[in-house]
């Protein structure tokens, strides 16, 4: 018997619990992955403000979020998604009771909050930028046909080395 292969992706939803730090991060990042080549969205459990930190550490790759408006599921213009990735448990949470009766794929990418991250503006942008560098190695592990995302740099201190 011929094995079927996986069906394709061809929308990619994001979820934490603000819509202002990790899944506008992962957002952005697929979509510079991989351009227009799939529908890529982003969502919170409850509403928030984009964070100012997370603005300046996507700055750092050319990436401009500062107009970026945060969304609740409710707010979803299209809730058809072939893969919803979670990236906090409360989103998961929401994310598995939106896809009940849906033919879709919930994976949960337990992801820290960077905004949890006490100490100096620098410790703080570290702590983001460590988010968001993990973030682009699992989206490159994730969608690998598409290799826009290369290993990051022998040598290098991250991913911003790799995009100046």
């Amino acid at each position: 018997m011929d094995a079927f292969p996986p069906p394709a992706i061809t929308s990619v939803l994001f979820a934490c619990t603000f819509n202002a730090v990790r899944s506008p991060m992962a957002e952005a990042l697929l979509k510079r992955h991989l351009g227009r080549r799939l529908y890529v969205d982003s969502v919170g459990v409850r509403e928030g403000e984009p964070d100012p930190f997370m603005v300046t550490v996507m700055a750092e790759l050319g990436v401009d979020l500062a107009r970026h408006r945060a969304k609740i599921f409710d707010e979803l213009d299209d809730n058809s998604f072939d893969l919803v990735i979670s990236l906090s448990p409360e989103a998961h949470h929401r994310a598995v009771e939106m896809v009940r009766t849906m033919a879709c794929d919930v994976e949960y990418w337990q992801t820290f909050d960077p905004a949890l991250v006490e100490g100096s503006r620098d410790t703080k942008l570290d702590g983001y930028r460590q988010v968001r560098d993990g973030l682009a190695e699992r989206i490159r592990r994730r969608f690998p046909d598409h290799g826009a995302i290369p290993a990051r740099p022998e040598g290098s201190k991250g991913w911003s080395d790799f995009f100046r």
